[in-house]
């Protein structure tokens, strides 16, 4: 199934999820910030070789990016990104978050 999400909203997505500013990521391409600013926003298109890059940095499938969709795994980029941001917490917030979720789930579990 497509995701309906844009080319530009996908590539901001996972450069956020990558922890990555633009300027981090105009550096990596040899390109200004104000270009990925423009990409992001859909006001300038992004070359197939781009596409490339951009999923290279910021660890997605380039098809994932073109369209939304992983042909090796479709759910694989969102359990990654969440697994970034995951990475990104706290224990004290990691251990809140798993009850939460056990709460959620009907169970107490550790």
């Amino acid at each position: 199934m497509k995701d309906p999400m844009s080319i530009n909203a996908r590539l901001r997505e996972a450069r956020e999820a990558a922890g990555l500013s633009q300027g981090q990521v105009a550096k990596k391409l040899d390109l200004h910030r104000p270009t990925i600013t423009e990409i992001e926003a859909g006001r300038r298109k992004v070359s197939g070789e781009e596409i490339a890059l951009f999923a290279q940095i910021y660890g997605v499938s380039s098809s994932w990016i073109v369209d939304g969709v992983d042909e090796n795994d479709p759910g694989n980029q969102k359990i990654l990104m969440a697994a970034r941001e995951l990475s990104k917490m706290t224990d004290a917030d990691l251990d809140r978050l798993m009850k939460m979720l056990n709460m959620l789930r009907g169970s107490e579990g550790p």
